[in-house]
């Protein structure tokens, strides 16, 4: 049993059946926005960095764990916004580390409103070791060209960010621009193979005071990822024109006490499963968030699986560390709501 879902795992971050999304996973997406959208650089206003580590599916062999390093802070009056991030992705056999360097540019449009754009630039390096499967049988032909690829993948991405600080903001992102083949050199014989497929997150949030002095702050969240947005447009005999990864969508409600405890529920699950696919609830997730008077900010968050690796796995878990600055007061400044 172990080793069939050992084997289910490395063929999702594979993508050979085309089911899955291949991009990290987190639930406290709202404390790492860099990681989808380069357009959130410097727009918390003040200098802001923190870690995150996270181990999905804690008790099965092979399953994924995902460790995300970010910092960003704006420059020239707040109108630029510079970043960097670091991805560390384990599935199986495989690893990849992404780096990216990212710009963004604040445009006022009113009042107290900001859009800001972004790019980024970057490079990912994919590597795997086959010989770490335990096989039953003869290794599988697709194998035995390189039992140990490691390849080196540029890539960019492009996002929009629309915000108000203490009211709302509205988001756009594509991490990765270029859909890279896993393929090495002139190998293009092989039936099954990886890509790299482009991924679109859309993400929208507001916070709501429950009294009049704002020590009660109500925030709503949502983000919705998906991969087959425009696969419809490839030609019929591109073998990635069909993907079949369903769009995913995160709801978040959560509550900030006097600027300072934040608790929150969100619950994770696919579009496809109200239109009838394959698709199925993921998780419901309790998390919470702690930022000190001294900038220092600690966060965990645990899943409960809904689907049926509940039984073999003990859910997921995410811890956070993460401190921010502000120049300008020469203190640390009230935590952002966003």
């Amino acid at each position: 049993m172990r080793r069939l879902i050992t084997i289910s795992v490395l063929m999702v971050s594979l993508c050979l059946g085309s089911y899955a999304q291949q991009d990290a996973m987190f639930t406290k997406y709202m404390f790492n926005t860099l990681n989808y959208n380069p357009a959130y650089a410097g727009t918390r206003g003040y200098l802001s960095m923190g870690v995150l580590h996270r181990t999905q599916w804690w008790g099965i062999q092979g399953a994924p764990h995902s460790q995300s390093l970010w910092v960003h802070s704006p420059v020239k009056n707040d109108k630029i916004g510079l970043g960097f991030g670091l991805l560390n992705d384990i599935i199986g056999p495989t690893n990849s580390i992404t780096a990216n360097v990212s710009y963004a540019y604040h445009i006022p449009v009113g009042g107290l409103n900001r859009l800001s754009i972004g790019v980024q630039g970057g490079i990912m390096n994919w590597r795997a070791d086959w010989g770490k499967l335990n096989h039953e049988e003869t290794v599988d032909q697709a194998y035995n060209n390189d039992m140990t690829p490691n390849l080196w993948l540029p890539n960019f991405g492009i996002g929009l960010y629309f915000f108000n600080q203490d009211k709302y903001f509205v988001g756009v992102g594509i991490p990765h621009i270029i859909e890279s083949d896993f393929r090495k050199g002139d190998d293009v014989t092989t039936e099954m193979w990886a890509r790299q497929y482009r991924h679109y997150f859309f993400s929208a949030g507001g916070a709501i005071p429950l009294d009049k002095s704002k020590n009660f702050i109500f925030r709503p969240l949502a983000l919705v990822k998906t991969v087959a947005l425009l696969s419809k447009l490839k030609p019929n005999d591109d073998p990635f024109g069909n993907v079949g990864a369903p769009t995913e969508f995160d709801i978040d409600l959560s509550i900030l006490f006097y600027h300072a405890f934040w608790v929150g529920a969100s619950f994770r699950s696919s579009i496809e499963k109200f239109a009838g696919n394959r698709s199925s609830f993921d998780s419901a997730d309790v998390w919470v968030s702690y930022f000190f008077n001294n900038g220092l900010r600690i966060g965990a968050a645990y899943d409960y699986t809904l689907t049926k690796l509940q039984q073999p796995a003990q859910g997921s878990f995410e811890v956070m560390l993460g401190y921010d600055f502000d120049f300008k007061e020469k203190k640390i400044a009230t935590p952002r709501y966003f």
